[in-house]
């Protein structure tokens, strides 16, 4: 068999497509998930913490300088902060994927037993 027939027969198959539009509203749903958490969940969460932005968190390994050349050079940083937002984002959509995958198996058992 051809390897254009064979790719042919495979992105046809429902799961392929299927796998493409979970992706598409997987990418889709990252962007609302990473908006909630930098724009409405780590603000109250800062100004708790005494109106600290977890954006500008950062601990200055190297500071910025002047080359002899005279170039600029930028300071050389650990932004934690961001680490903490994408650790956030990440717990959000692992959570939302489970309980998704919970209740596919659920209603997955109801329409085996019916």
């Amino acid at each position: 068999m051809g390897l254009l027939k064979e790719f042919k027969e495979f992105a046809v198959k429902g799961n392929a497509m299927d796998m493409a539009v979970g992706i598409i509203i997987g990418a889709a749903f990252n962007k609302i998930v990473t908006s909630m958490v930098n724009d409405i969940i780590m603000p109250p969460i800062g100004l708790l913490l005494g109106g600290v932005d977890f954006k500008n968190l950062e601990v200055i390994l190297k500071k910025a300088y002047i080359s002899p050349t005279g170039q600029a050079l930028p300071a050389v940083t650990l932004h934690y902060g961001l680490f903490v937002n994408n650790v956030i984002d990440f717990l959000i959509v692992a959570f939302t994927i489970f309980l998704v995958v919970k209740t596919m198996n659920r209603l997955s058992h109801i329409r085996q037993n019916a």
